[in-house]
């Protein structure tokens, strides 16, 4: 067993998974409601930070395959044909920065409420509660493709996100993308 995701990496994403649960369980306009909402945004900007100065797994140069690589991949584990990969999967890369950018939007809107020039705006608290939706709908389709790739390659990937820990495979798993 190789370490793959750091501690930064870990916390963030199981502090992050927290705070949106919460925040869509709590009621909104609540002051736990808005610090939530503003520790998450603030724990997606630190991720981003990381990101792009880690040199590990958790480093953006190592995992972002562009839009053709995502693709790829997709049919591939569509035709059950995914290449495990050590670090994050394309897919994997895709719904996190999809999921990044909905708590970023969440945070601005949520922000925007409570200005006075947006004060009551209802485009704009359909905009937020649109968003909470969509932020749903990613996390449980990432927790399906999870338990999928977990199933796919008989591994534990909840638990490698616990842990930071995953079995090494062959060199060349550690940089697939296709």
């Amino acid at each position: 067993m190789i370490l793959v995701w750091d501690p930064l990496v870990r916390v963030i994403h199981w502090t992050l998974a927290a705070l949106v649960l919460g925040n869509f369980l709590n009621e909104d306009g609540t002051a736990w409601h808005r610090y939530a909402g503003y520790t998450a945004a603030g724990l997606v900007a630190t991720r981003l930070l990381w990101g792009c100065v880690s040199r590990g797994h958790a480093g953006f140069r190592r995992w972002w395959p562009g839009f053709p690589g995502i693709l790829a991949y997709v049919r591939a584990s569509l035709r059950g044909q995914a290449k495990r990969t050590l670090g994050i999967n394309p897919a994997g890369a895709a719904m996190a920065a999809t999921i990044w950018l909905l708590v970023l939007a969440m945070g601005v809107t949520g922000w925007m409420m409570g200005l006075d020039a947006f004060w009551g705006e209802s485009w704009l608290e359909a905009l937020h509660a649109a968003l909470a939706y969509l932020l749903l709908a990613c996390a449980g389709m990432h927790v399906c493709a999870v338990l999928a790739m977990s199933f796919a390659h008989r591994e534990n990937l909840p638990r490698a996100m616990v842990t930071g820990r995953k079995k090494a495979g062959t060199p060349a798993a550690d940089e697939t993308v296709e």
